[in-house]
């Protein structure tokens, strides 16, 4: 017999308006209301305890009691999360501030936040009997998927830009995948995807068009909680490409407050994109009314060229919520970022998570973020992938 494992009751709305889904079916987005994502929304009372983070568990599945996976049996784990909250206290020294961190998610499988979004999917995936998922990607995505999907005798195919460097294209085919690659950015990859989809029986786990991937994320936003003694940082700059770990990150703490685990969020959201594909920045700054007809160009951090985010509206929501902001930096300040980390912290972190740096310093200067302030950086993979895009 089958044992089950019962997490916190939970149910499945649309986050615009709030439609009902059934939890047993394979949910997408919302098209109640016209496309919009569809959230798992968790009955929490102050009544329930830290005691139910699994402490002998070093993953992210510590958490698996506020996780939407209902049959313990149907876990697809690489052994992604609890990832190192590291100091950074040369580059503090440096720019004169007194607390400066990095949340390391190069230590993730695969190398890339990507694994914790993509084993929550996979893993309900299978609890619902899909056999086939497929995922437009800039990179990182596209090998955790693979490599989760090989884990759990789930077929792959990963559709990806044909300029991504060659190491996320082998990793692919090195878990089984069937790998198909458009000329264009991810928008590109998505369309064809979308044709595929509807010729093929499989299952599209695009960024924020499907309940789970967010779910994996929020984690990141348990973990800095609890491994900054449950009091949050003052800011997080986080690299925005579709989202899902900045509104995962918010979510997370919002679900605290509710259960009484944190007493505030003091916390600022900064969302950092590039400056040759910028969308929430444009529309943040009123440039235009939306994404939808964006067009960006690639960028030496590939998870950055997302010029069409589905959860835009979302994103811009943990902004206003957070008191936040967002901006975008050049490609040259985000390679002498990822060298200026390497050379000042013994860290290659991925030009996404570089990014941050570039944009600590613009906000610095400007007066947007102060001294004494406790300042995490997200940095969201290991750059040894994308080595041939830098020369060093």
């Amino acid at each position: 017999m089958k044992s089950s494992f019962l997490p916190i009751s939970h149910e499945l709305h649309c986050a615009a308006c709030n439609f009902t889904f059934q939890q047993n079916q394979i949910n997408t987005f919302c098209t109640h209301c016209g496309q919009s994502p569809i959230e798992v929304q968790f009955n929490l009372a102050k009544s329930i305890p830290k005691e139910i983070i699994n402490q002998n568990e070093r993953s992210m599945w510590r958490y698996a009691k506020i996780l939407p996976l209902i049959n313990n049996e149907n876990r697809v784990s690489l052994g992604e999360g609890w990832t190192p909250i590291l100091a950074m206290p040369r580059l503090a020294a440096e720019l004169n501030i007194n607390n400066l961190f990095i949340k390391d998610e190069s230590f993730n499988p695969t190398g890339s936040f990507k694994a914790r979004g993509l084993s929550m999917a996979v893993s309900k995936a299978k609890e619902l009997g899909i056999r086939s998922m497929i995922v437009p990607t800039a990179g990182n995505a596209g090998g955790a998927l693979s490599a989760y999907c090989a884990k759990a005798g789930i077929e792959s195919i990963v559709v990806m830009p044909t300029h991504t460097p060659d190491a996320f294209k082998k990793e692919c085919k090195a878990f089984g995948a069937e790998l198909i690659l458009v000329n264009g950015l991810i928008n590109d990859c998505a369309q064809l995807v979308a044709k595929i989809k509807n010729d093929r029986d499989c299952f599209d786990v695009s960024t924020m068009k499907e309940p789970f991937r967010l779910e994996g994320k929020k984690t990141l936003g348990y973990e800095i909680a609890e491994q900054m003694n449950w009091t949050l940082p003052d800011v997080i700059l986080y690299p925005a490409g579709g989202g899902t770990g900045l509104i995962g990150i918010w979510k997370a703490f919002k679900e605290m407050l509710s259960m009484g685990w944190i007493t505030n969020i003091p916390t600022r959201m900064i969302a950092v994109q590039a400056q040759n594909c910028k969308p929430l920045v444009d529309t943040f700054t009123q440039k235009q009314l939306d994404s939808s007809k964006y067009q960006g160009m690639p960028t030496i951090a590939n998870g950055l060229a997302v010029p069409r985010p589905f959860a835009e509206q979302m994103m811009l929501k943990v902004l206003a919520q957070s008191k936040g902001t967002a901006l975008a930096v050049s490609e040259q300040e985000i390679t002498n970022s990822v060298k200026e980390i390497a050379v000042k912290e013994g860290m290659l972190v991925a030009p996404e998570g570089a990014a941050l740096l570039a944009a600590l310093k613009v906000l610095l200067n400007s007066g947007q973020i102060f001294k004494d302030e406790r300042i995490l950086l997200l940095n969201t993979g290991s750059c040894y992938k994308y080595l041939e895009n830098f020369e060093f």
